[in-house]
């Protein structure tokens, strides 16, 4: 059985106008059928923050919403949360402390429980701290700021759901583009992808490569520090670094991205619904004409005037002595 989708939220996704990125989860997990356990576990909000998810899941018609909210790595062994992630069909990740997140759930049988509902099939989702926590190093904290400074931010252990990878959150909003290009030249190895406000990226799994289409209003960026030349192993503290060769990608709605191979994936240009009716209608006049030649009931002076009503009139050319008002 392939892996269940990941959808990586950058945070302050819509809820009342144009939710589609949490009708997706809702879908992806089943619509009717769905099962949601909701972990707001990073939120500083009491119940309220469950209460909102619950009564817009339940909208989108899913069947059931539990709350999974561990505050401790003791209460994270608990086998009554542990069984609702078992259980549960799609899995979603509040905002919040993404520190706090991972320091309580990673490393746990919670945490555990969210692995083995990816194996699985379950949808696992998160929206910003939530988003963070999917990758195997997670931005703990940190400044914002377009340029890359030694020690501008701090990386914690996560999930490990996208293999090396780091994800930061409400990426143009706040100008995270310094701090994740820090952690990339500090880690070329690693993926940094930065995920925009009311944006996701949803991640599938196809023959065994992790490949990334991006939904909503903003983007997805990537820095690919794979052939990159940095100087983070000496520079001194808060200086500016040295990143040169990075690959850069700015991904919006409808791109696909091969998170595995590192590589845009190519898409087929997709056709307006104007041109698309347009070509449907000249399709049947040459139909209509092809016939009517093979008939032979009508001359070639009146298939010309049929095509010329079916053009409409020929546009006036202006008058040049004429001007403008």
């Amino acid at each position: 059985m392939p892996r269940g989708p990941l959808m990586i939220i950058g945070g302050a996704e819509d809820k009342v106008r144009k939710p589609t990125i949490l009708k997706h989860f809702v879908a992806l997990s089943g619509g009717r059928d769905a099962h949601i356990a909701v972990i707001p576990t990073a939120s500083s909000l009491g119940r309220e923050v469950v209460d909102v998810y619950d009564a817009l899941f339940s909208k989108f018609g899913a069947a059931s919403v539990d709350a999974v909210r561990p505050e401790s790595r003791e209460q994270a062994h608990d086998p009554v949360l542990v069984k609702a992630l078992d259980e549960a069909t799609g899995i979603f990740m509040t905002g919040g402390n993404q520190l706090k997140l991972s320091s309580i759930v990673c490393g746990t049988p919670v945490g555990d429980a969210i692995l083995r509902a990816h194996e699985r099939g379950a949808v696992v989702a998160g929206t910003s701290a939530g988003a963070s926590i999917q990758s195997s190093h997670m931005v703990a904290f940190g400044v914002g700021g377009a340029t890359p400074k030694q020690r501008m931010t701090q990386v914690a252990g996560g999930l490990g759901l996208v293999g090396r990878a780091v994800i930061d959150q409400h990426f143009d909003q706040r100008n995270r583009y310094g701090r994740l290009l820090m952690i990339v030249a500090q880690s070329p190895q690693l993926l940094g992808i930065g995920v925009d406000e009311d944006t996701c990226g949803l991640v599938e799994d196809v023959a065994g490569e992790l490949v990334m289409r991006v939904l909503g209003k903003g983007a997805v960026t990537i820095f690919d520090g794979t052939r990159m030349v940095s100087n983070a192993y000496e520079a001194t503290r808060s200086s500016p670094l040295l990143a040169s060769g990075v690959v850069f990608h700015t991904l919006p709605e409808g791109t696909v991205f091969n998170l595995t191979t590192r590589a845009l994936v190519t898409q087929e240009p997709a056709i307006q619904q104007e041109d698309a009716a347009e070509l449907a209608e000249a399709s049947r006049d040459l139909r209509q004409l092809a016939r009517d030649i093979a008939a032979a009931d009508a001359t070639p002076a009146a298939i010309r005037r049929r095509l010329k009503l079916r053009r409409g009139p020929a546009p006036q050319t202006p008058d040049p002595n004429q001007g403008d008002d």
